[in-house]
């Protein structure tokens, strides 16, 4: 198949399974979600996006659609299922169908969509350009919800500027992007914001601090600021689809390009976890 569609049982292609207008995630956005990359038909990282959602489930008070081993299962299927290569697998559940009210439904069974479909991966060689914007999001950035109208309106103003990323930023404390997480190397370390509320506990973030602790890179844990940013030796985009990208500028002034080989190691080591996890 070039791609496949679940929700509560039914299964399709993508543009033929459809869900009902009273599913809360359609006018609450009521519901939490995942994306796993997948490269011949196996999924990276799968436990990893795991823990992160059923963490997700229980920070919104959403009952689990199934138990994690039942879902683990039905994921891996519907990948296998679909030819293309790479894809992406992106599953959501919502509280459930029912009819508009504010307050948890009592009776609603959670809502569970997945689809895989063909995707493009960015190359890590590609540096990007990236658009400052204040971070208006509300305070549970560390649950993967729904509710992404900040960071697609912010998007869309990047699309605009020629950008392919925002960089956002509380007062001057830099938070993450608005579909990335963001790193900086300084002075031989791999500086990262800390997994408070403010951020998403990106999955790609995980892993490049396992990797430092591998090889010994140093590493720091703590807030940094736009003025520390463009003083970085390296700025990087962190996220599913694009591993590790350097960024080239922010708002119009270029950044980084200071630690080459570094950003180097990084990105070899990222993609060998990843070529490791999903090779035939």
């Amino acid at each position: 198949m070039k791609d496949i569609a679940y929700y509560n049982g039914e299964i399709g292609p993508i543009d033929e399974v459809r869900a009902p207008v009273t599913d809360r995630g359609f006018y609450f956005g009521d519901g939490v979600y995942e994306a796993a990359a997948c490269m011949n038909q196996k999924p990276f990282a799968l436990s990893d996006h795991m823990d992160r959602f059923y963490n997700s489930l229980r920070l919104l008070e959403i009952a689990e659609p199934m138990p994690r081993a039942e879902l683990d299962a039905l994921l891996r299927d519907l990948i296998s299922r679909v030819d293309a290569s790479p894809c992406v697998c992106y599953w959501q559940v919502t509280r459930g169908v029912s009819h508009r009210m504010h307050a948890f439904p009592k009776d609603a069974k959670p809502s569970l969509l997945v689809f895989v479909e063909p995707t493009r991966l960015d190359s890590q060689q590609a540096a990007m350009k990236l658009l400052s914007r204040e971070d208006t999001r509300f305070l549970h950035c560390n649950i993967k919800t729904l509710n992404l109208i900040p960071n697609v309106v912010a998007s869309q103003r990047a699309h605009e500027a020629g950008c392919d990323e925002v960089v956002f930023h509380r007062a001057d404390r830099v938070t993450e992007g608005a579909h990335s997480g963001i790193a900086i190397l300084k002075d031989g370390a791999f500086c990262t914001p800390p997994a408070d509320e403010l951020i998403l506990p990106s999955i790609t973030r995980l892993h490049c601090l396992q990797l430092c602790e591998e090889r010994g890179i140093p590493v720091r844990v703590a807030p940094f600021t736009m003025e520390e940013l463009m003083a970085a030796d390296e700025v990087l985009v962190l996220s599913t689809g694009a591993h590790c990208i350097p960024v080239c500028e922010v708002d119009g002034k270029p950044v980084g390009g200071k630690a080459p080989d570094l950003l180097q190691t990084l990105q070899k080591a990222y993609q060998q976890k990843f070529e490791a996890e999903t090779a035939q």
